[in-house]
């Protein structure tokens, strides 16, 4: 299974995944508290020991911050590890020199900070514990840089504090992380089989057809011999169609996830789901419009489904997250596209769901991982499974908009 996506939102849209300006932010938060720290090291250490109490700091500080080449990545237990060797090997040579130098609050304060990352993000075994073993043990023994033994032992015991609370911090962290993750693959691996249960349901009805077609011909064939070929053409399409229902539901079922719409019946479904919307006073009314190229519309089976599935959750969260929005709009329409060597039509059914700005405070989006948070993950996951594509974010004038965009089979 592939790696679960991190994606939130509220009403029908969200807001955009960290990735890895998340990570840039957080090193450029990291070197905008470090800088002012390792400065005031230079001001309040000895004058023998600067030159190596800075370049320690800045070193340690380069390890943990610099990015990887070539847009790589290096793993935290390498970054700790490194800076782990240059501060004990400076905290030694200190210790032995003897004097009063001073013990590097830059220094120390990065390596809080890739202890609370390694106990985040490290390798969970035995390496990534002896790591953040050894990094609570080098800020916990960056005093003995420092003359008296008072001083020393006062702040070895707030530093070792200091340290119990980083790595709690990661550890925490890492949990809600774990937690995520496997909230996530439960609701990708609900909705790929809410979508096999379509699916099937489908098949079924396809099979039932075949059957009855196939019987209406063993009673025809020596009376109606001439109405023999229109059965037989149309039980070729419906097993072509089965086929590929079945295909695609294998599919689903290999990469790993409400009531059916019945073929034909979509118009009629969302025009309920919209109708119903706003009458129990949890949210505001909706409007639908469907364009004259989406009325005829020849759409697969599962496809339906999806497009019933994706309004009826944009309207959930319509109503749980935007209840004081002052609109929502519903629309289905269909963008045609011609082949020119073939001469033939080719497009998609665009879904749009969007609601304007609130009355009152904006709505804020849910935390990834609170209830309603993963509502978005499980309409992408279905939508992409049969072709299709799934967009959601918000508005610039307010409010949030959640596009679909799915494959049409014909025109009727």
């Amino acid at each position: 299974m592939d790696a679960p996506r991190e994606r939130g939102g509220s009403g029908p849209g969200g807001p955009p995944p960290a990735g890895r300006l998340g990570r840039r932010g957080a090193a450029l938060l990291t070197a905008a508290v470090f800088l002012p720290l390792w400065l005031l090291d230079y001001l309040t250490a000895r004058p023998y020991g600067v030159p190596l109490l800075l370049a320690t700091g800045a070193a340690v500080a380069l390890v943990a911050l610099l990015p990887a080449p070539r847009g790589g990545r290096v793993p935290v237990e390498r970054r700790a590890a490194a800076a782990v060797s240059l501060s004990g090997a400076t905290t030694l040579f200190l210790a032995l020199r003897g004097g009063t130098v001073g013990f590097g609050m830059g220094e120390v304060f990065v390596l809080l900070t890739l202890l609370t990352r390694t106990a985040r993000r490290g390798r969970a075994g035995p390496l990534a514990l002896g790591l953040c073993l050894l990094l609570a043990a080098a800020v916990a023994t960056a005093p003995l840089r420092m003359g008296h033994a008072s001083d020393r032992t006062s702040l070895a015991f707030l530093l070792t504090l200091a340290a119990g609370g980083a790595a709690g911090l990661g550890w925490y962290l890492r949990t809600l992380d774990e937690r995520r993750t496997w909230a996530v693959v439960e609701v990708r691996e609900r909705e790929r089989l809410r979508l096999a249960r379509d699916l099937h349901d489908f098949v079924a009805h396809h099979v039932t057809g075949m059957v009855v077609q196939a019987q209406a011909a063993r009673m025809i064939r020596d009376s109606s011999p001439e109405r023999l070929d229109p059965l037989l053409r149309s039980i070729e399409t419906a097993g072509n169609e089965t086929l590929d229902s079945m295909h695609r539901l294998v599919r689903v079922l290999r990469e790993d996830g409400a009531a059916t719409v019945l073929p034909g019946d979509l118009l009629a479904e969302l025009g309920l789901l919209v109708a119903r919307s706003g009458r129990d006073g949890r949210g505001p009314a909706a409007r639908l419009t469907v364009s004259a190229g989406a009325r005829g519309a020849v759409l697969d089976p599962e496809v339906e489904t999806t497009v019933h599935r994706v309004v009826q959750e944009a309207l959930t969260n319509v109503a749980r997250h935007a209840p004081d929005a002052a609109s929502v709009e519903v629309e289905v329409e269909v963008e045609v596209e011609v082949e020119e060597p073939k001469n033939t039509t080719a497009g998609v059914l665009r879904v749009t769901v969007s609601n304007g700005p609130g009355r009152g405070a904006p709505a804020r989006p849910p935390l990834l991982g609170r209830r309603g948070g993963f509502g978005l993950i499980g309409l992408r996951e279905r939508v992409e499974a049969v072709g299709g594509t799934f967009r959601a974010g918000p508005l610039p004038t307010g409010g949030w908009r959640l596009t679909a965009t799915l494959p049409v089979r014909g025109r009727s």
